[in-house]
């Protein structure tokens, strides 16, 4: 069985949840996975298994899981909805091979996706994912081993991926001085992956958190797509207004885009925003070094 042609672009596959995001594609494409992870010879290592608040991703994810057990490549799944950066923290803490992520970003409520990344926890490269469709062009039906077996066998080992995260972080920023700083920030997760992350590294000090859209929604309300841009963020432009706030900061679907809204509502794009941390580097941290960024970086930093 072949099943729907499936295309991966540079950040995975995404279809329409029902139409060709189906549990025997998504199990088609982790049997694919597998067979390419095997292929590298990292497959002992294990691969990350984890999903965003789309509608039923820990069972897409679930899934997954059941296929790479099947085929012998232990995994680590996530037991609650999180970042893709969180995930990619902990396939650099268990050495793992990479990672699975059931996820379609910002894209609308209707789709999922298939996002993978490799050991160094980036983007897979365009020569994995050619590897992986040309994997899934010639397999047949995936293998799978029942969940609850697998855990039974070892193979898979649940766990919350969000302790380790907040604390690598408290080690990478000074989170003490924020926190005593009395800044006034709303934090708008857009129903995604984000929720609680920001609250937990800034809350317990004279600083104060309002929190806004942070209630899981898989129909993400109110926008036409979990993307921290102008017309979706009114509900935070409100609340910054309303709170007095110096800040207001969105996250997307899975939490690997912000969005930033000034004092007064306006908002900072991330040009801005690229040019307001590297002049924080450079004359509060007092900072020197080379400076690295896209073609398509602003102009604003030479």
């Amino acid at each position: 069985m072949t099943g729907s042609p499936i295309r991966f672009g540079t950040d995975g596959w995404r279809a329409v949840i029902g139409d060709e995001f189906t549990f025997e594609n998504v199990r088609r494409c982790a049997q694919a996975t597998a067979l390419q992870v095997r292929e590298t010879g990292l497959a002992d290592r294990g691969l990350v298994v984890g999903y965003d608040t789309r509608f039923a991703s820990e069972e897409f994810a679930a899934a997954v899981a059941e296929v790479l057990a099947a085929n012998g490549i232990p995994v680590y799944l996530c037991d609650r909805p999180a970042p893709t950066p969180v995930i990619g923290y902990a396939i650099l803490q268990r050495k793992a091979a990479g990672s699975v992520v059931i996820t379609a970003s910002h894209n609308p409520s209707q789709y999922s996706g298939f996002k993978v990344r490799t050991e160094y926890a980036g983007a897979a490269p365009p020569e994995v994912l050619t590897r992986i469709e040309a994997l899934l062009a010639r397999s047949g039906r995936a293998s799978r081993l029942p969940l609850a077996e697998a855990k039974a066998k070892g193979l898979v080992e649940t766990f919350d991926p969000q302790p380790e995260y907040l604390a690598h972080v408290s080690e990478l920023v000074e989170l003490g001085s924020l926190r005593a700083a009395g800044l006034r920030v709303v934090v708008d997760s857009m129903h995604g992956a984000g929720a609680g992350y920001l609250r937990r590294l800034l809350a317990g000090g004279k600083t104060r958190i309002w929190e806004v859209r942070s209630a899981r929604n898989p129909a993400f309300p109110g926008m036409h797509n979990p993307e921290p841009i102008p017309r979706n963020l009114s509900p935070l432009r409100r609340a910054v207004r309303r709170h007095r706030a110096q800040v207001g900061l969105a996250t997307d679907g899975d939490a690997d885009r912000l969005g930033v809204l000034d004092g007064e509502g306006r908002f900072v794009n991330q040009l801005q925003t690229f040019a307001l941390l590297t002049y924080y580097l450079l004359e509060v941290r007092g900072l020197r070094g080379p400076i690295i960024k896209s073609l398509t970086t602003t102009g604003m930093v030479p």
